[in-house]
């Protein structure tokens, strides 16, 4: 294992303003039951370009100061007094939503929508996250790794947990499955779909480059809802299934436009999970010919099942059942990490993976 230094790069937002600043820090000291981690990998998404701008959503979900980076792999390199089950040179991934173990919710097992949950790389109970050379988790949210997978893949861990998530939900063995929305976390969700034993899978954006990487991760068919019409989707989905409606959809897109319209292609007895952040109210045109008399089942999903989700996204990796890697459009060292948040404001843009280390 080699020396630990005792200063380390970071970036970090201090003020109240767009941006981070990279700077240097001490490494800290991990205590009681946190390890340091040699962070690997660190990703960012779409829910980044929040706190880099510092807007009102920044606002509410984050608190300065702070390291950005919820997305983080790496390696322990250092533990606690009070770390039972880690040892340094563990490889870990690290579950970010940092459950408070003491609410109704964490006691009945469900840690994954905790009553008043922090975020790792957001400041809420931690300034610490996994744009930095080194890290302080505590044990309880890190996520050991078990198979021989990549320290790119640990790090897509946790995107591909909440399309994994959504798509358990929906019970897709044996069933035509609808993807709306192609980001990197629909892309996922149309793997997920197809390893978990899905029949045919329909992918559905707004763009033909992310359709064509749907048709790498498993998609049977795609619809650009632009290009060929509101309509189009619902006349695809007739079409293929001989004018029943398709079984399972899981909305990644959060278009409210997508998600109003998506029940009148639902067949009865259907299963929907709402995966994308909507921007805009529901509403729904017909409630008693698409919700009502369709005996319909809508699940939400937060985050992922924790370890639960974990432990089963690790074996589709392993497993070559699933390569999330195809989602990663963009690999950059986080010295040049406004690059990388250029790429993410483009809107283009896959996975964004940053390197702490270079």
């Amino acid at each position: 294992m080699e020396a630990i230094p005792k200063q380390m790069t970071t970036l970090i937002k201090r003020n109240e303003e767009e941006g981070y600043e990279c700077i240097q820090i001490p490494v800290p000291e991990p205590i009681g039951d946190e390890v340091l981690i040699k962070v690997t990998q660190a990703a960012i998404c779409g829910s980044d370009i929040n706190l880099y701008k510092w807007n009102d959503v920044a606002k509410f979900i984050a608190a300065l100061p702070f390291t950005p980076g919820h997305e983080a792999a790496g390696m322990v390199v250092k533990k606690g007094p009070n770390v039972k089950d880690l040892n340094i040179g563990d490889r870990i991934a690290v579950e970010n939503h940092f459950y408070c173990g003491e609410c109704f919710q964490c006691k009945e097992g469900r840690g994954d929508i905790c009553n008043i949950m922090n975020q790792y790389g957001h400041g809420k109970g931690t300034v610490h996250g996994g744009c930095s050379e080194y890290s302080i988790v505590p044990e309880r949210f890190c996520y050991k790794l078990r198979l021989n997978i990549s320290d790119m893949e640990a790090v897509l861990l946790e995107p591909m947990g909440v399309a994994h998530n959504s798509i358990e939900q929906l019970q897709v063995a044996g069933e035509r499955v609808v993807v709306i929305g192609c980001g990197p976390v629909g892309l996922l969700a149309v793997g997920c779909a197809k390893a978990m034993g899905a029949t045919e899978v329909i992918a559905v954006d707004i763009l033909d480059t992310r359709l064509e990487m749907s048709k790498m991760l498993g998609a049977d068919y795609v619809v650009n809802s632009i290009i060929r019409g509101s309509d189009a989707v619902k006349d695809e989905v007739m079409k293929i299934t001989g004018g029943v409606g398709v079984g399972r959809i899981c909305e990644a897109s959060g278009a409210t436009s997508m998600f109003n319209g998506c029940f009148k292609y639902l067949r009865k007895g259907g299963r929907v999970s709402v995966l994308g952040i909507p921007k805009q109210p529901f509403h729904i045109e017909n409630p008693m010919q698409d919700i009502l008399f369709k005996s319909l089942t809508l699940t939400t999903v937060h985050g992922r099942r924790i370890f639960h989700t974990w432990i089963e996204c690790e074996k589709l990796i392993a497993e070559k059942k699933v390569n999330p890697q195809l989602v990663v459009s963009h690999e950059i060292p986080m010295s040049k990490y406004a690059e990388a948040f250029q790429a993410l404001f483009s809107g283009t843009a896959g996975k964004i993976v940053m390197d702490p280390q270079c």
